[in-house]
């Protein structure tokens, strides 16, 4: 049987216990048997209990109160495995996929992550995202095993725990949307590598108990904090212009602007320009970025 006892599976979950229960099923299946934490975002429907009920098996952290993606650190923290892979709970991983992925952070130590492709079901097509990743034009080492990321989808990929920890994980100033991105730039700040594999699949069922108008705002918002965070400050100002030129005009994205430009002094504050190296890796996703099909702010 193959296995991957050095990779635990983090779950953040809210209010949306039939998909939960769909992912936990197609995770309890692998042949992997991963170590499964459910970090429980302080749902009121009844995840806690379907999932004492149904899933005894399965660890549960339940949060007092909802911690967006911030969820995710406490599920790291919280485990004692090497790698970590992420799952959202509309969400699994495909068998072998994360053993590929172990494989691959063992043998190559500069890696800190590893992003599968992503298949949407149930029609089983590529997630437009995919081939934009499968693509990738940010340069790398001759060693990199695929091709070189300047961010991750936390739910596609296996990440070294210790790299994510050392890098604080995910920022809860954040909350949720986009929130990688930061993350990102900070593991390649410290040397790290983030990687492609084709070979390796997860697949997504998109939940419809979503609310995609809040998650754009997030999405907008946390992009300028981000960009101004760590970005110099003209590739800063040509992001933001395209964003301002891009997004819809509504008051959504209105509000983005106004709650990212209110948090001035804490990005003031906060920010760090990425070294020469880190910084070349998102200035070469520039062109992609600004004709990509799959990264549009709607909702």
């Amino acid at each position: 049987m193959n296995r991957a006892p050095d990779t635990g599976v983090v779950i953040a979950a809210r209010n949306r216990a039939d998909s939960l229960v769909r992912t936990l099923r197609r995770l309890l299946d692998l042949p992997e048997r991963p170590e499964i934490l459910v970090v429980d975002n302080a749902s009121t429907d009844d995840t806690r209990t379907r999932l004492t009920r149904d899933f005894p098996q399965v660890r549960v952290l339940p949060l007092p109160h909802n911690r967006g993606a911030l969820a995710r650190t406490d599920g790291v923290r919280a485990l004692r495995t090497s790698y970590v892979a992420f799952s959202d709970d509309d969400s699994w991983w495909a068998p072998g996929s994360l053993t590929g992925a172990a494989d691959l952070l063992d043998r190559h130590p500069g890696l800190a992550t590893v992003t599968a492709r992503i298949l949407v079901e149930p029609a089983g097509t590529e997630d437009p995202i995919t081939e934009e990743l499968r693509n990738s034009p940010v340069p790398g080492p001759q060693w990199l095993p695929g091709p070189a990321l300047g961010s991750f989808l936390a739910a596609a990929t296996v990440l070294r725990t210790d790299a994510f920890r050392a890098a604080g994980g995910f920022n809860p100033r954040l909350w949720l949307g986009g929130e990688e991105e930061l993350l990102a730039a900070d593991l390649a700040a410290a040397g790290w590598w983030l990687v492609y594999a084709d070979h390796l699949t997860v697949h997504h069922q998109p939940s419809r108990v979503r609310d995609a108008t809040l998650r754009r705002a997030h999405g907008i918002r946390n992009t300028l904090w981000f960009t101004w965070l760590r970005r110099p400050v003209r590739p800063a100002l040509r992001r933001t212009a395209h964003l301002v030129r891009t997004v819809p005009r509504d008051t959504v994205s209105l509000r983005a602007f106004a709650q990212a430009a209110a948090a001035l002094p804490w990005v003031i504050c906060e920010r760090r320009v990425l070294p020469p190296a880190a910084e070349a890796r998102l200035r070469a996703l520039e062109e992609a970025q600004r004709h990509s099909t799959a990264r549009r702010y709607v909702g």
